[in-house]
């Protein structure tokens, strides 16, 4: 409904703005990630996001789209209300997070305040696929060999060899030649295994 809001900044609060937008003043609650981008006083633009319930309307502000894409990724995922989203927003930047979920590292989640295990574990499952599409971050720092190591490791499977030797294999492989193509790594783990 409000995608974004254009005004001179008023006041700044770890937590909140107000941004003063031809004489009407929108409260806005914000990530700590925004309230350090955002400058001390002037005319400046957010991105928003309304939440419309039925005991209230609330805004969120956002220095930049992709985390506010990133933040209603996250409220599409059971049990992340939109005070999680903010939190996880305010402990981790936009990369941080698309990278966890990218690479499933559910630790850099779980380290955020009032997420557990399972929150943690579900936000992967949920958003793995869709958080490569956020357009305006840096590209994803999980090595290329990742997906070659992957593809590897099942077609190890698939000729009948184990699983966890055929990784312990395949990560020494990726290590000393990180950019291994997927055929190339099956060769050389067919030589050690």
């Amino acid at each position: 409904m409000i995608t974004h809001i254009e005004g001179k900044l008023v006041e700044k609060n770890p937590t909140d703005i107000v941004i003063d937008c031809n004489g009407v003043g929108y409260f806005i609650n914000v990530s700590l990630h925004t309230f350090t981008q955002l400058p001390a006083s002037e005319n400046i633009k957010v991105y928003t996001h309304l939440q419309v319930r039925d005991d209230a309307h609330t805004l969120f502000g956002f220095y930049g789209k992709a985390e506010r894409e990133i933040f209603r990724l996250l409220l599409s995922v059971s049990g992340v209300g939109a005070s999680t989203a903010r939190t996880m927003l305010s402990s981790l930047t936009p990369e941080q997070v698309k990278d966890a979920i990218a690479t499933d590292d559910a630790k850099v989640i779980q380290s955020v305040k009032g997420i557990g295990t399972k929150t943690a574990q579900r936000v992967i499952l949920d958003l793995k696929d869709k958080i490569l599409n956020v357009e305006g971050l840096s590209g994803i720092s999980v090595p290329s060999s990742n997906t070659n190591k992957n593809e590897a490791l099942s077609a190890l499977e698939t000729l009948g060899f184990a699983r966890k030797q055929s990784e312990k294999v395949c990560d020494k492989i990726t290590k000393q030649n990180p950019q291994a193509t997927a055929e190339e790594i099956i060769k050389q783990a067919l030589k050690n295994l």
